[in-house]
């Protein structure tokens, strides 16, 4: 005796439609999660700041990061023959710093995309011994977790921010807000950009024609100068310090 088929079929097309209801609507709140291309197109700094394409969420971009940091052969670079060069160069950066009363040792101090330290290492090697970095991939006793776009720590925590991966953010703003959000007042923020080369394939942003772009993300900070470098392909040091009040124009002092 053979099974009628017929009866089944309403059923069969009734989940087909919902199933392709729940995907529709899986895509759609998917896209608007992350609305990716607004990244900076709320400010005027758009014009100025490149977001790359072909991020299609928050998620896309955390992997992408993550292939970097996580990736075993990098680390072990990082951690073995790349570790005593790099803490070597930052302990002459940061020295400067010092010298020029942008940094002491009694400086709450925050290196934002520390990977496994080297900035950290250097700062505590030259006395600032509170110095801690963030990352999304801990690295104790040096780094904790945590994503630059919102930072884990109170408003007004650190008198000192030292960042060489802003090339990295997805959202500039978000990036630059949370900098000045955890700054205390009078707090100085240090980033190496890459201004003349293009940054490497992890990252998320290009500044385009300068620093400006930088610069005016930074509502509440005065610009304190801008100078040439070699930080590890980054060849642009800009030096900002946080004021009470909102910045009207973005101003910017090249050495």
């Amino acid at each position: 005796m053979s099974v009628p088929k017929t009866p089944l079929l309403k059923p069969f097309f009734l989940l087909l439609l919902f199933l392709f209801f729940l995907l529709f609507f899986h895509l759609y709140l998917h896209s608007k999660k992350t609305p990716i291309s607004s990244a900076v197109a709320s400010s005027s700094t758009a014009a100025l700041i490149r977001i790359r394409p072909g991020f299609r969420s928050y998620d896309d971009y955390i992997k992408l990061q993550l292939n970097k940091t996580l990736n075993p052969r990098l680390r072990h670079l990082w951690a073995t023959r790349d570790w005593d060069r790099k803490v070597r160069a930052f302990s002459r950066f940061f020295a400067d710093l010092a010298a020029e009363g942008f940094l002491s040792n009694a400086s709450a101090a925050l290196c934002v995309g520390a990977r496994l330290g080297q900035e950290v290492a250097a700062l505590r090697g030259l006395g600032v011994g509170s110095a801690l970095g963030m990352d999304l991939v801990p690295a104790p006793p040096l780094v904790v977790a945590g994503d630059f776009h919102a930072q884990p720590f109170p408003d007004e925590s650190f008198d000192f921010e030292f960042s060489n991966v802003f090339d990295h953010a997805l959202y500039p703003e978000r990036f630059a807000a949370e900098v000045e959000r955890t700054l205390r007042p009078g707090g100085v923020a240090v980033l190496h950009v890459a201004v003349h080369r293009r940054g490497d394939k992890y990252s998320a942003n290009d500044l385009l024609g300068g620093v400006d772009g930088l610069v005016a993300l930074f509502n509440h900070s005065e610009v304190v100068r801008v100078r040439k470098v070699d930080g590890f392909g980054l060849d642009t040091e800009v030096v900002l310090r946080k004021t009470n009040t909102k910045r009207n124009k973005p101003t910017t002092k090249s050495k």
